[in-house]
């Protein structure tokens, strides 16, 4: 059977994935800090999809007010998925950056706006050279406060993406469910590898608020 990369595969057509997960040191090669929870009390979650994973976690965990990020894969339906079996298309997963933040030092807006104004929301199955459904642009919310916000955003960054005659934003945003921590070698790498790829690259466009 042919598998389409630019279509996310229907459940049944997915690998089958594995009952361990991935097993990482979950602290955070640049700060310390703890990659998995529990997290201080007060610290909120958010997970964004903005095509390679490795420039997306290294603009989040430069922002002031994030404790901590991680790469992994969301909104899947293959259990425990690797970085072979996401890259084949097969697993329904995007790859995508948890960051954990403190909202007395940085706004969920904020950080919906580095989201926005950072990559091109309007390609759909790729981001830039990189191509294929686990490249697509995301947004995975943690409740329904996060919901509005992220759609309200969408409405207005559309609106600043038509002066500069982009087309349509085809951001997913939806209720965030299960995340995939990626392998170790992933976690931070452009901070273990300063010459490393990033493939981010944004259209100019501003977020006004």
């Amino acid at each position: 059977m042919q598998y389409d990369k630019f279509q996310v595969p229907d459940a049944d057509q997915t690998l089958p994935g594995r009952e361990q997960p991935m097993e990482i040191s979950a602290v955070h090669y640049v700060n310390g800090h703890p990659m998995k929870a529990p997290f201080p009390d007060g610290m909120e979650k958010a997970i964004f999809g903005m095509g390679c994973f490795w420039g997306v976690e290294r603009l989040f965990w430069e922002i002031d007010g994030v404790y901590t990020t991680a790469a992994g894969y969301a909104d899947g339906a293959t259990e425990n998925p690797n970085y072979e079996e996401v890259c084949s298309g097969r697993t329904g997963h995007a790859e995508t950056v948890l960051v954990v933040f403190d909202p007395k030092k940085v706004s969920y807006g904020e950080l919906l706006r580095r989201f926005w104004e950072e990559h091109d929301p309007t390609q759909g199955m790729r981001q830039g050279n990189d191509l294929g459904s686990q490249y697509r642009s995301c947004i995975f919310c943690f409740d329904e406060a996060q919901l509005e916000e992220a759609k309200a955003s969408k409405q207005a960054f559309q609106q600043a993406l038509a002066e500069k005659d982009y087309g349509e934003i085809t951001t997913e945003i939806a209720m965030a469910s299960e995340f995939y921590y990626a392998e170790e070698y992933h976690q931070q790498y452009l901070a273990k590898n300063p010459d490393g790829y990033c493939g981010l690259a944004g259209t100019g466009a501003c977020l006004l608020r």
